[in-house]
């Protein structure tokens, strides 16, 4: 791998793995996981026993659509909660039909998962593929590709009978439009819940898509497609208006913290959004080493061994270990 280490390799795939860093990197304090881009802070709710103990309501999750519909905009019966939108971008790669698919990158690698053969291309392409993935915002650098572009890239490919996906696994956090609510033809958006809200376990998201291909998903995922807890929790957490506006405000005074913890560590940051930065050093890879000693995981990439992703330490005692492990 270029630029890479092989022995962090593993770390490069996605974030996470904490347990293999543990085995990898032994000793010293307990680990801080800065590699997934998860907010550190967590919505709070306290789920009801039942919820374990009884198949979801099929009240209940229309219930969860609809106030997830609310906050992006889009169509209640066009919105489909699914388990983690990692899962729904495969189920929308089998659905979608495409023979000439393209993923726009560098970005998300679970996007390459779609399809096997897809193209591999640096922008939204104006003719020769009949769909198309991408994110916006886009990880890790949180480059935001031009509504205009996305919107003739739609037109095109819905022209063709194919798809536009646009993976917004990270607009909870900021202020920018979203397309979901937009309604353009052959369009697919995915929302993440787990990122914004700090509860990537439970594993929910969701896909906003035209009618045909958003019963064709509900088919293919049956009656529970969510757990009853996800239900549960999510509709709360999409209610709480009060609560999402505070959450932005704190991602974005922790991310303008860590802008300037990197830079006075003499770090270039290049990119990112208000869950994570994306830094450039001519050794990505031995930072990653050199942090993973102070037992704090990043996220290397094996495709650039100049770029490192860092989330956002939760509290002042991870901000000050960042800081002595960077050398401050």
């Amino acid at each position: 791998m270029t630029g890479m280490r092989a022995s962090i390799a593993p770390f490069a795939v996605h974030g996470g793995r904490i347990e293999l860093a543990r085995a990898r990197f032994p000793g010293g304090a307990g680990w801080i996981d800065l590699s997934t881009g998860i907010s550190p802070w967590a919505y709070s709710f306290s789920v009801d026993a039942g919820a374990l103990l009884r198949l979801p309501e099929p009240g209940a999750l229309a219930g969860l659509e609809q106030a997830a519909a609310a906050v992006f905009g889009s169509v209640p019966a066009e919105t489909v909660a699914v388990p983690g939108s990692d899962l729904a971008l495969r189920l929308v790669g089998q659905l979608a039909g495409a023979r000439t698919p393209a993923v726009v990158g560098p970005g998300y690698s679970g996007h390459r998962a779609m399809w096997d053969d897809a193209a591999m291309l640096a922008d939204v392409p104006e003719t020769g593929h009949d769909a198309v993935v991408l994110a916006r915002p886009n990880n890790p650098d949180g480059r935001m590709i031009d509504f205009d572009l996305l919107a003739g890239a739609a037109r095109r490919l819905a022209a063709l009978g194919g798809w536009l996906v646009v993976d917004e696994a990270f607009a909870d956090a900021g202020d920018e439009a979203s397309i979901a609510s937009l309604g353009w033809p052959g369009t697919i958006v995915l929302r993440s819940f787990g990122k914004f809200f700090g509860l990537a376990g439970l594993r929910l998201g969701f896909v906003i898509a035209p009618a045909p291909m958003a019963a064709a998903l509900r088919r293919l995922l049956g009656d529970w497609p969510v757990s009853g807890p996800a239900i549960a929790i999510g509709t709360a957490a999409y209610g709480d208006h009060a609560w999402q506006a505070a959450q932005r405000v704190r991602l974005a005074d922790a991310a303008g913290r860590l802008d300037g913890l990197l830079t006075g560590a003499g770090l270039a940051v290049v990119g990112g959004t208000s869950c994570f930065r994306l830094v450039d050093t001519a050794d990505a890879a031995g930072l990653f080493v050199r942090l993973a000693g102070h037992s704090i995981l990043t996220r290397p990439f094996a495709d650039d061994g100049r770029r490192l992703r860092i989330g956002l330490p939760v509290d002042e005692v991870a901000f000050a270990r960042l800081g002595v492990a960077l050398g401050r």
